[in-house]
This record gives structure tokens, C-alpha cells and sequence, in this order.
């Protein structure tokens, strides 16, 4: 059944995915939230389906700590859903992209349209000052920037590696910091098999703006891969 429901899911995965990106052409020439909107109905559609298709529902935790103003938030990175439903889930999403995303047909304009921030993990040093100064050009816009402090998708029950760029917008913005610990990984794990269950997106407490570096790095990473190991343990 697990294989049936998998296919199922695929399918209809890309069959709307193509169906969104097509109808969301006319959004290119349409005021950035008009796409930002398009997006989230895209997610919205991709959610629905995990839960009809797949029988994976998607459960949202930790509301009282979910920003709705400029904020920053660093998010656990398992799968590439953990992407995809910050548009549903968050009220006006900015995500930091690597580059190399653009490449991707149509996703890569409506990133663009919609304010990404996109950033050259080549450029080092350049990149970084590159990620500051757009990051702070968002919040003026009341955004919620989500970044991935791990900078790529990470195995289920492994501790991540995460990277200075959150240490650097941490410092730069002076602004508290949201984590957000999720399980997405064991539900959209790599490869063709969604087993079903529950995906949980879990906001933590905001880090205090002030700390530390070191402190800081320890602080968010110890949350984030405490309360994804959390979640995973449960099972769900």
C-alpha cells in the first residue's frame, strides 16, 4: 500500500507542481505579494496531498512562538518539504536559496519575483556581507527570513553541521532568533517512498538578541537538534 500511496503522491506532486508554475506566469508581472500568495496556495495544494494521497498530515507546534512580524527563524533542514511549506505556514516567507537554485525552470523566476535572497556559497566573505545587507533590506518589508543554518539537507537522527551565516545575521540584524526544530525527514526522506504519519513543525522559544557568538552557536544548534531528535523519538 506504502508504494501505491507513494506513487499516487509523486504524480499528483508533479502534475500540480507543473500546473502551479504554469499558471503562476501571469504573477511575473504582478506585485512581489501576488506571487508570495500563488506560492502559498502551492504549498497549501502540495499539503493537502500528503494528507489525502499519502496520509502523512502536517501538525504545526509552538503557534504562541510563531512570528508574524520581521523575524528571523533558523530551521532544521531534512528534506526539501521543510522548503516548500514555509510559504503555507509563515505570512510573508523569504527564504535564503543557494544559488544554484535558479537554474531550476520557472522556480528560479518566481524566487526572484518574490524577494528570495539568494546567496554564492562560492563567495565567502562576499557572500556573507552579500546575505547581511539583503537580509536587512527584507525586514524593512516586515518578512520572516528562514534560513537553514546547516546549509543543506541533513540525515534523519544526525546532528547537524551549521554553518557562520546565522551567527553573522544574528550579530548584524540585533534581532532574537527563532528556531525551528521539524521531522519532515522521515516522512519525505529521499527517494520515491513517503511513509505516512505526522510531519511536525515545532517553534522553539526565540533565542535572546545580545549573546555571544559561541554561545549563540551552541544555543541554537543544542535546541534545534534536541527538539528534532524529540520528534523523531515520538514516532509520529
Amino acid at each position: 500500500m506504502i508504494y501505491l500511496r507513494s506513487f499516487l503522491f509523486q504524480l499528483y506532486f508533479w502534475v500540480w507542481s507543473v500546473f502551479t508554475t504554469l499558471w503562476m506566469l501571469p504573477f511575473l508581472v504582478l506585485p512581489r505579494k501576488a506571487t508570495i500568495w500563488a506560492l502559498r496556495v502551492w504549498a497549501n495544494g502540495l499539503i493537502l496531498g500528503l494528507r489525502v494521497l499519502a496520509g502523512t498530515k502536517v501538525e504545526v507546534r509552538g503557534r504562541e512562538h510563531l512570528p508574524a512580524g520581521p523575524a528571523l527563524i533558523a530551521a532544521k533542514h531534512q528534506s526539501m518539504f521543510d522548503v516548500f511549506a514555509q510559504f503555507a505556514l509563515l505570512p510573508d516567507a523569504c527564504l535564503v536559496m543557494k544559488k544554484e537554485l535558479l537554474r531550476v525552470p520557472l522556480f528560479g523566476w518566481y524566487g526572484l519575483k518574490a524577494g528570495m535572497i539568494v546567496v554564492d556559497r562560492a563567495g565567502h566573505s562576499m557572500a556573507l556581507k552579500k546575505l547581511v545587507r539583503d537580509t536587512v533590506d527584507r525586514m524593512k518589508e516586515t518578512r520572516q527570513v528562514v534560513i537553514f543554518p546547516e546549509g543543506t539537507r541533513g540525515d534523519v537522527g544526525v546532528g547537524g553541521d551549521y554553518k557562520p551565516g546565522i551567527a553573522a545575521l544574528y550579530r548584524e540584524l540585533d534581532l532574537p532568533v527563532t528556531p525551528l526544530a521539524l521531522n519532515c525527514g522521515v516522512h519525505w526522506p529521499k527517494g520515491f517512498l513517503r511513509p505516512p504519519g505526522t510531519i511536525v513543525f515545532e517553534y522553539l522559544p526565540a533565542i535572546p538578541a545580545g549573546l555571544k557568538r559561541g554561545e549563540f552557536m551552541r544555543e541554537v544548534q543544542t535546541r534545534i537538534d534536541a527538539a528534532t531528535k524529540a520528534l523523531e523519538d515520538e514516532g509520529l
